[in-house]
């Protein structure tokens, strides 16, 4: 497997590993997605402002209004925090690079 497809394996192992705690096996409750975010992306977490982070995450990405992200209403979360990371990456390394 190359490097991106473990990278997508493990995007979609650890989202229903999450998932799969609650009632529905196929989302993520609020519960479970602050699980999911405490445990695999704490620096995100700890960044945060406001206390109701997690309920601001569901309420903008779930799309049918069910309370719950399943994969589809997730993967944005993901890779809006990836686009997040790149910049910071390139503008980290555009400033090393003037020195």
């Amino acid at each position: 497997m190359t490097e991106l497809e473990k990278s997508m394996e493990s995007l979609i192992t650890v989202f229903h590993r999450y998932a799969k705690e609650g009632g529905n096996k196929t989302t993520l409750s609020k519960k479970e997605l602050k699980k999911l975010i405490e445990s695999e992306l704490p620096n995100f977490l700890k960044a945060q402002k406001n206390p109701d982070t997690v309920a601001c995450i569901i309420k903008d990405l779930d799309q049918n209004k069910d309370d719950e992200l399943d994969f589809e209403e997730f993967v944005p979360f993901v890779a809006g925090l990836t686009i997040a990371c790149e910049k910071h990456y390139a503008l980290h390394h555009e400033k090393k690079g003037k020195k």
